[in-house]
């Protein structure tokens, strides 16, 4: 069955959606987006997505008229015309359509896409088995904490850990872990205690990693915001990444080095099982 799904204002088949070829989303990169988790057809953190879809907005200088409210109810109309219980919404701003050029209007009106994806969160292979990560060195531009449509680093990273047979990418920096190339990444040393890369620039300001913060507060877990090198990632008990498209999903070896007992590990289990608990609350 085809999808129905969201352009500028209309709701439409998929097979019949189109934008033009001047959109500077497709010229520039000129565009940003969110990616909100649906579980039990209920939008998870997406106050948290939408919000964040603001500082992208403002950052890039792009004057979107439509309210959180508004955008709101187009995803779950979008839930609701595509009869998803769980997956994802993909929601996409650009700047706007005009004839190609580096300076933009001021008056561009922007392009708005949305459409939803099914995803198992229950099921999922990876979650339940782990997986493969290699590191990358970190080649993107500077602003990794705004969420731009410019994706290209992370498509040839993704890649590139399929042709040495791994699963993901984390990307490094000065030897430091930073991030996967499209998740946050985070390793449970021996003491227990749960380390993620600090917010700055090198990182997106994970939804689900502020939540998996939150998480493991109830379970009265420690997280220290610290950089981790790879040697302390490899050497460490558990490793896990989280994204809005994934929730939290166990990272068993690391540049061909088996994580812990080389399987899931406890911690990271009990902290996705109580994520998808209070998603179906």
């Amino acid at each position: 069955m085809k999808r129905t799904v969201y352009v500028n204002g209309s709701f439409v088949r998929e097979d019949l959606a189109n934008i033009s070829i001047f959109d500077r989303g497709f010229l520039f990169a000129d565009s940003i987006y969110e990616v909100t988790g649906v579980i039990d057809s209920k939008l998870v953190d997406n106050n948290k997505h939408l919000n964040r879809l603001r500082d992208s907005l403002k950052f890039m200088n792009i004057d979107l008229t439509m309210t959180n409210k508004e955008i709101e109810s187009i995803q779950k109309e979008l839930i609701e015309k595509n009869d998803l219980d769980n997956g994802v919404v993909y929601l996409q701003i650009s700047r706007g359509s005009e004839d190609r050029d580096f300076l933009y209007s001021e008056n561009i009106e922007p392009t708005v896409v949305m459409f939803t994806q099914r995803k198992n969160f229950f099921k999922d292979p990876k979650a339940l088995k782990g997986i493969t990560v290699i590191t990358h060195k970190d080649n993107r531009w500077k602003y990794k904490d705004i969420k731009t449509t410019s994706l290209l680093a992370s498509v040839l990273a993704k890649n590139e850990a399929k042709r040495k047979g791994a699963d993901d990418s984390w990307y490094t920096k000065d030897g430091f872990v930073t991030e996967g190339a499209a998740s946050n990444a985070f390793i449970v040393n021996k003491e227990k205690v749960i380390k993620t890369h600090p917010l700055s620039s090198d990182i997106l300001p994970g939804t689900t990693r502020s939540t998996v913060f939150e998480i493991a507060k109830l379970l009265d877990l420690t997280v220290k915001e610290e950089p981790f090198s790879v040697d302390e990632a490899i050497d460490s008990e558990e490793a896990f990444i989280t994204g809005a498209g994934t929730l939290v999903v166990p990272v068993i070896k690391i540049n061909q080095s088996v994580i812990g007992d080389g399987q899931p590990g406890e911690i990271t289990n009990a902290i996705r099982e109580k994520y998808l608990s209070i998603a179906l609350s």
